[in-house]
């Protein structure tokens, strides 16, 4: 007996193999890549009692850990890569604007520890190679541009460090997860 392309994918995301994410991506993502991670920092949801209400994302940057409060003493956990410690920030700001395989241009700070960068000061294209991945999430405060983004990208040996230039960096796998559960208008706080 054959079994149609249709019925394959359908028993595919059905058994949690595969996502409908992953299907309608316009580029590829490795959905098996978090098992390159550290145990404590693969996805999950857990218990977190905060005074925050649901809906908000609150980051740890020593602990390395994105939580999305979910409400009700829960939230989905993420293993992350945040700032080092040059370039940390803390507060509070809002997702104002949030895209699907962004363009990335290279921040003033970029150019200068890395001249080459230069070729891209117009943008980067969205693909596999691009630093922000398979989506970003902008902060802004208030009206203003923060130039810190949550975004995808992150290779499994940076999740759980200090490796970014200021940016709270996931898996692709993870942020594409993330995305689809935040909007514009989302607050983040970064605690202190």
């Amino acid at each position: 007996m054959s079994i149609s392309r249709r019925a394959f994918i359908s028993s595919m995301i059905a058994t949690g193999f595969l996502s409908k994410a992953a299907i309608a991506e316009q580029f590829p993502i490795n959905m098996k890549q978090e098992q390159d991670v550290e145990y404590p920092f693969r996805m999950r949801g857990i218990d977190y009692e905060t005074s925050e209400p649901a809906g908000t994302i609150v980051i740890d940057p020593h602990k390395c850990f994105l939580y999305h409060i979910l409400g009700g003493g829960k939230a989905t956990r993420y293993g992350v890569s945040v700032g080092k410690a040059t370039h940390a920030w803390v507060g509070e700001v809002t997702i104002n604007r949030m895209a699907e395989w962004p363009v990335w241009v290279p921040a003033p700070y970029h150019l200068e520890q890395i001249p080459s960068l230069i070729k891209w000061k117009d943008g980067m294209p969205g693909g596999p190679d691009n630093p922000l991945g398979a989506r970003a999430m902008y902060l802004y405060k208030g009206e203003v541009d923060t130039v810190n983004r949550i975004h995808g990208g992150a290779k499994p040996e940076w999740i759980g460090k200090k490796a970014t230039a200021g940016c709270i960096s996931l898996l692709n796998v993870d942020v594409v997860h993330l995305y689809a559960q935040v909007q514009v208008g989302t607050r983040v706080v970064m605690l202190g």
